[in-house]
């Protein structure tokens, strides 16, 4: 390692520890021509994912457009940006075991979506609604429905079937 003062090429490794869960090596070096001392970080590199989208075009797995996106889908809901980046890391340490070189863009945004209908509903239905590119109320309902448990879903859109609101049973002078 070349020493960041002298340029000198030869250095001694003073200290080692793991950091980022493991996944890092973290080095304490000092420069054996001028005693300078500096840190050294070593990661197994891996190779970026590359997306293969709907219209066969390739681009790099982008984290930021990913959080993006589901940021944007979590919009004014009780979920916390730390909530968010711990789904896109779940997300990419999943694509990344799952494929080693390339990975389909419907698979992004199946996990996507798998994700968001365990941490939030409405995020789940918003970013449903890009991701299926919804054009009528009827797909809104339908991805609704399919959320909602089954002894309710007979009352989701049937108003009409409900007893009419019983009238305010108080005197008239009362109110």
């Amino acid at each position: 390692m070349r020493c960041p003062r002298c340029a000198f090429l030869e250095d001694k490794v003073i200290d080692s520890r793991t950091a980022k869960s493991g996944d890092v090596i973290r080095r304490r070096r000092e420069c054996v021509k001028c005693g300078h001392r500096f840190t050294t970080y070593e990661e197994v590199v891996k190779p970026r994912l590359r997306v293969i989208k709907q219209d066969s075009r390739h681009e790099d797995l982008d984290r930021v457009k990913l959080g993006n996106g589901i940021r944007r889908a979590c919009e004014k809901r009780p979920v916390s940006l730390e909530q968010i980046e711990n789904l896109v890391d779940t997300i990419i340490t999943e694509l990344e075991s799952e494929f080693e070189r390339e990975v389909p863009s419907t698979v992004i945004g199946r996990k996507v979506m798998d994700k968001l209908k365990d941490l939030d509903e409405v995020a789940y239905v918003r970013f449903a609604s890009v991701y299926r590119q919804f054009t009528d109320v009827g797909q809104f309902l339908a991805a609704i429905k399919a959320l909602v448990p089954k002894d309710a879903k007979d009352d989701l859109g049937n108003h009409h079937n409900h007893p009419p609101a019983k009238p305010d049973e108080r005197p008239r002078d009362a109110r």
